[in-house]
């Protein structure tokens, strides 16, 4: 099974990513991955675009599959969100939204991710997402 098939497995237990919030795992690589999720009435705010809290759910996640893209074999995931800082950059507008979280640093107790938000229809960039994560034992 290949990278991105393991992660979908394993991460379909998140069912507030997955379910709730319709985000889709569609690429892994070692410390990389690129989600989409379908921009709906669920995900929007009054004025009718994406809520912040949508936008926060879809980097989270995408960080969190692209940091434990090293746990995959085990299915032990060991890396999860210590903090993170939103820079929210234009309105959501559009029916999805694409997440491309990467490695900026990784070490052996914490690492840095880095996640673009944007409209993958005309590719402008909504937020950007800088999260620490640090690895837990389970």
């Amino acid at each position: 099974m290949n990278p991105t098939e393991q992660a979908r497995n394993i991460f379909a237990a998140d069912r507030y990513a997955t379910e709730l919030s319709g985000i889709a795992i569609e690429h892994v690589g070692l410390h990389e991955a690129f989600c989409l999720m379908p921009l709906d009435i669920r995900h929007r705010n009054a004025r009718g675009v994406a809520m912040g809290g949508a936008l926060f759910t879809l980097a989270d996640f995408a960080a969190a599959v692209a940091a434990n893209s090293e746990c995959l074999d085990d299915g032990n995931l060991r890396w999860v969100s210590l903090d993170a800082t939103i820079h929210y950059l234009s309105p959501a507008l559009g029916d999805r939204l694409a997440a491309s979280a990467k490695a900026l640093k990784t070490g052996r107790s914490t690492a840095l991710y880095q996640t673009t938000i944007e409209n993958p229809d005309n590719g402008k960039t909504i937020a950007i997402v800088e999260t620490t994560m640090m690895r837990i034992e389970s």
